[in-house]
């Protein structure tokens, strides 16, 4: 698996997971999916991604889209 991929994996979990607790608890988990949302989209236009960079530090193989 390289970075791209498990960025892509984490931020799919996280609103999977955003999804069900605002379902289940309450509304404002919402927020973490517009908060995953706008990282996806910021770092389609400056290519810096918090998650991307701490992958890289514990050892995950780099990608073409995160470099």
């Amino acid at each position: 698996m390289n970075i791209d991929r498990a960025v892509m994996g984490f931020a799919g979990v996280m609103v999977l997971v955003g999804v069900l607790l605002g379902w289940q608890v309450s509304p404002y988990w919402y927020l973490l999916d517009v908060f995953v949302g706008l990282n996806l989209f910021q770092s389609s236009i400056t290519g810096f991604c918090p998650a991307a960079m701490f992958l890289r530090m514990i050892g995950v193989k780099p990608g073409c889209a995160f470099n």
